[in-house]
Parts: C-alpha cells; sequence; structure tokens
C-alpha cells in the first residue's frame, strides 16, 4: 500500500492567482466607493466651513448682531476658546487634543465602513471636526489654542454655532437614522430576532395542546 500524501498549500510563487469570490470583489468595490464618499463629503464640510469663517472675520463687526431673516436667524460673530456653550474656556489646548484623537481614529475606522450611508456620516463628521481644529490650531492666539469662529444665531437655540457645528449635528442625525434602521457598516440591515416562543412553535407546527 502507498503512503498517503500530505495536503500541500498551494505554491502562490509559481504564478497561480488565488480566486476571489464575487462577494470579496464587491466588498472591495464598496470599500473603495464608501473612502471616495467620505474623504469628499469632508473635503466639501471644510471648505465651506473655512470659507465662511474668512467672509465672516472680513466683513462682520465682532460681537455685533446682524439680522438676515429677521428674528428667525441672525449673524453674531464672536470667538469661542472652549467647546459648546463656552464650556471650558481655559482648557483650548485639551480641546485641540481630542479633536485631533478623532480625526485620527476616523482616518483608522474608515477602512471599515462598506455603506455609503456611513461614509456619509463620517465624512460630516471629520470635516466639521477639522474645520474646528483648524481654528484652534491656526488662529490667534497661537497654536493650539486658537479661538473658535462661531458666527450663526438662531434665537431658539441658546448657543451660537458655526457651520463645521452644523455639520457636526447633521452626522448625529444621520448616524441616529441609520441606527434605527438597522443598517451596519457593511450597509447591509440587521436581521430581525424572533422570540423564542415563536421559534419553538414554528418548529413544531403539530404541537399538543395543554388544558
Amino acid at each position: 500500500m502507498e503512503p498517503e500524501h500530505e495536503a500541500t498549500a498551494p505554491n502562490l510563487d509559481a504564478g497561480v492567482t488565488p480566486e476571489v469570490t464575487p462577494a470579496e470583489g464587491r466588498s472591495r468595490t464598496i470599500s473603495v466607493r464608501a473612502l471616495v464618499v467620505l474623504v469628499v463629503v469632508a473635503v466639501v464640510v471644510l471648505a465651506i466651513d473655512q470659507g465662511a469663517k474668512a467672509l465672516v472675520v472680513a466683513n462682520l463687526p465682532l460681537n455685533e448682531y446682524v439680522p438676515v431673516l429677521g428674528d428667525v436667524l441672525q449673524f453674531f460673530y464672536v470667538t469661542n476658546s472652549g467647546a459648546a456653550f463656552s464650556i471650558g474656556n481655559a482648557y483650548t489646548w485639551i480641546f485641540s487634543i481630542l479633536a485631533a484623537a478623532v480625526v485620527v481614529f476616523i482616518v483608522w475606522f474608515a477602512r471599515r465602513i462598506r455603506s455609503l450611508g456611513w461614509a456619509v456620516v463620517f465624512g460630516l463628521l471629520l470635516g466639521g471636526v477639522l474645520g474646528n481644529l483648524g481654528d484652534r490650531l491656526f488662529r490667534e492666539p497661537g497654536f493650539g489654542v486658537g479661538h473658535v469662529v462661531d458666527f450663526v444665531k438662531i434665537p431658539l437655540l441658546p448657543a451660537i454655532f458655526n457651520l463645521a457645528d452644523t455639520a457636526i449635528c447633521a452626522a448625529m442625525v444621520v448616524f441616529l437614522v441609520l441606527t434605527i434602521r438597522g443598517i451596519g457598516l457593511d450597509g447591509r440591515r440587521a436581521a430581525r430576532q424572533e422570540p423564542s416562543g415563536a421559534s419553538d412553535v414554528a418548529a413544531d407546527p403539530v404541537a399538543e395542546k395543554t388544558d
């Protein structure tokens, strides 16, 4: 009886190319598309935010109301050294570090995104964070402690904000919508789990009735 031969792995060096299944190819394609959408959204948000801030700084008086749509929308140019609602004005450098950490996380996490919807979420978030981080890094009074330019005032809201803040809030809204709909990072909708009792009945349609 001849000895059994041990199974050997395919020799990749011999010019044999491993086959790629249609599912794997589709996954890679969607990943690239999602990454492109994320980057485009982030760049657009950053450009609009910084362009609007440049116009505000050049044309609006500091700390003065400028009506836009009567009492519904006003411009009120202020500089903010803290976070939302001017919280933590003495810790601007901490907010700069946190914002930089968020940017690094998004860049690292982006490779896992397959859904275009989630790409929009992280693109809005990245563009908004970069918009405010740019202010903290490059505006007065110095690197890392610069003041963020805020100028949008809606009487119904207690805070004055900018377009970067708006993008971050929009990201949270889309995040909630995707989460409620059960759409994962891969673009697939999570399957609903049936109650255990219902599954047992379905598995045994001729179940005996008890008094």
